[in-house]
C-alpha cells in the first residue's frame, strides 16, 4: 500500500513519510524486470534503473550519515565517478542490499537527529537535517521520474506508485 503524507501530520513526519513514499517507487519501478533490462543503458550518457538505485544509497549515507558524524560502509567503488554506473560483478541482489542498508541508516539519523542539529556536508557547507530531508526529498523524487521514464522505454509500464486494490 502507497504511503499517505499526513495532511496534519509534524513536520519531521511528513518530511520523512513523504521521502519513503517516493523511495518505495523506486523500488516499485524494477518489479517484473530481469537483470539485463535493469542494467540495460536508455540515455546516451546510460541512465539504467540499477544506476540510479546504486546513486540513491549512496546519497543516502552521503547526507544522512556523513554530515552528522553517524557510521556509513567502506564504499567499493569512487562515489565521484561510479555510483551511477553497475559494473558487471555487482549483482542486482548486492544494489539492493547496499540501497536497504543505506536507507536504514538514513532513517536511524532522521528518526534520532532532531531537524534544526547542523553537521557539515561533503562540500564543507554547514546544513541541518532539516535542509538534508528538503535536500533528499527532492533528489529521489527528481530520480524517481528518470525512473519513470526509463521504465516506459523499457517495457511501456507508466505510473508513479502501484494502485490499490480499491483504485
Amino acid at each position: 500500500m502507497t504511503k499517505t503524507v499526513p495532511y496534519t501530520g509534524g513536520e519531521k513526519d511528513s518530511l520523512h513519510i513523504a521521502l519513503d513514499r517516493h523511495r518505495d517507487a523506486v523500488l516499485w519501478k524494477l518489479d517484473g524486470l530481469d537483470d539485463e533490462q535493469l542494467r540495460r543503458p536508455m540515455t546516451p550518457t546510460g541512465t539504467n534503473l540499477l544506476g540510479l538505485v546504486k546513486h540513491l544509497a549512496t546519497v543516502e549515507y552521503g547526507w544522512f550519515c556523513t554530515p552528522f558524524g553517524r557510521e556509513t560502509e567502506k564504499l567499493w567503488f569512487d562515489a565521484s565517478t561510479e555510483d551511477m554506473a553497475v559494473a558487471p560483478d555487482e549483482t542486482t541482489a548486492d544494489i539492493l542490499a547496499f540501497y536497504a542498508r543505506a536507507r536504514a541508516a538514513a532513517d536511524r539519523a532522521i528518526e534520532e537527529i532532531p531537524l534544526d542539529t547542523i553537521g557539515t556536508a561533503w562540500n564543507g557547507r554547514k546544513v541541518s537535517m532539516r535542509w538534508v530531508l528538503i535536500h533528499m526529498l527532492e533528489d529521489v523524487v527528481r530520480h524517481a521520474g528518470h525512473m519513470d521514464i526509463v521504465r516506459e522505454l523499457i517495457d511501456g509500464a507508466t505510473g508513479t506508485h502501484p494502485q490499490s486494490a480499491s483504485a
